[in-house]
């Protein structure tokens, strides 16, 4: 067991869901993914909690508070707590884009109310005690490019009305920077647009390892790219000095955290666009060396911790489930991320 026991470890629900459903694999309903989690070990250590994404089949939107009390039983008795959750701010769910029409900014405003309640539920009941409530644009990047001043201007005015709604209910947001959300295509894009919404006590950035190195190879957005075209993966330096860039640029705004790995290519399955690929976490393939990469992102430029994440979350979506449905894929998602802890984290 690792002598640190901060940032808290959680695992994500939702690659239960992402990526699955009638074009793709069937979705792994929320018991099988809790059963899992709760059964993994790495060197007698557990995951401490679990992040939820709000949407059916795994947790209604709509719950109420009798659901939610239910919902927050069902998950301690796994022993386990609920940090972040996720809105569903997408049209397939309900929600609608952030530069849209004004009824589909209502809609992605309402989400985020439904969001923000249930989560405020969760913590009054005591289940959850850190995390935030996740958001992004809901819109793709050639929607955006068609008229991309307006457009950010518009997801700028959005964002900043559901700061508005999160802080009646005492949450905060964060935006998940991903190459497929159109105005956080980019980093540069990124924090432009967190400037923009200027609300850092309400909205901050949530930082995925392997949507951010995507950031580096400038996908959907060469004008950013750091590494060059014809990056050679063997120059490690080169390597840490983009992460490094990037990182510096956005960690005064990171708020929550997801531990991940990437192979450097894109992967969409199912209703999800094109995104960073998550791959699994030994894969050959996979760029990072995830305990060193990540503290980039929990250490400040002085390589001081920063302590700004009480939990940590694995995101690995679009596995398929025969890997998914192993004991093992969760033990050694467990293990990495177990090894960030002992690198960058601390003891209370």
């Amino acid at each position: 067991m690792d002598a640190n026991n901060y940032p808290r470890l959680h695992n994500a629900m939702w690659p239960g869901l992402v990526g699955k459903g009638p074009d793709s694999e069937p979705p792994i309903d929320l018991d099988t993914m809790l059963r899992l989690t709760a059964a993994a070990r790495a060197n007698g250590t557990k995951f401490e909690g679990v992040d939820l994404f709000l949407a059916d089949p795994h947790t209604s939107i709509d719950s109420s508070k009798e659901d939610v009390k239910r919902l927050a039983d069902k998950i301690g008795g796994f022993g386990l707590a609920v940090g972040s959750v996720v809105a569903p701010v997408w049209p397939p769910v309900g929600g609608g884009s952030a530069m849209g029409s004004a009824e589909e900014r209502k809609q992605f405003l309402t989400m985020v109310e439904k969001a923000c309640r249930i989560a405020r539920q969760l913590h009054d009941i005591g289940i959850r005690k850190t995390g935030v409530v996740r958001i992004d644009s809901a819109t793709g990047v050639h929607d955006w490019a068609a008229h991309p001043v307006e457009n950010q201007k518009a997801i700028a005015k959005t964002f900043s009305e559901a700061c508005d709604v999160a802080e009646q209910h005492g949450e905060r947001l964060a935006a998940e920077g991903e190459i497929c959300w159109g105005g956080m295509h980019s980093w540069k894009h990124m924090v432009e647009l967190l400037d923009m919404v200027g609300r850092p006590k309400t909205l901050g950035f949530q930082a995925d390892m392997a949507h951010t190195l995507l950031y580096t190879m400038g996908y959907n957005a060469p004008e950013h790219r750091i590494l060059p075209k014809d990056y050679d993966w063997k120059d490690r330096t080169a390597l840490d000095h983009a992460i490094k860039e990037v990182a510096h640029a956005l960690r005064p705004w990171m708020i929550d955290f997801h531990v991940a790995q990437n192979d450097a290519t894109v992967k969409g399955e199912g209703s999800h666009d094109k995104t960073g690929r998550h791959c699994m976490v030994g894969d050959p393939n996979g760029k990072l060396d995830i305990a060193h990469h990540a503290g980039y992102w929990l250490r400040d430029d002085n390589g001081e911790v920063t302590k700004v994440c009480k939990h940590i979350c694995w995101d690995g979506c679009m596995f398929p489930n025969s890997e998914m449905m192993k004991q093992k894929t969760w033990d050694d998602i467990l293990g990495a991320m177990a090894a960030v802890r002992q690198a960058h984290g601390w003891r209370q």
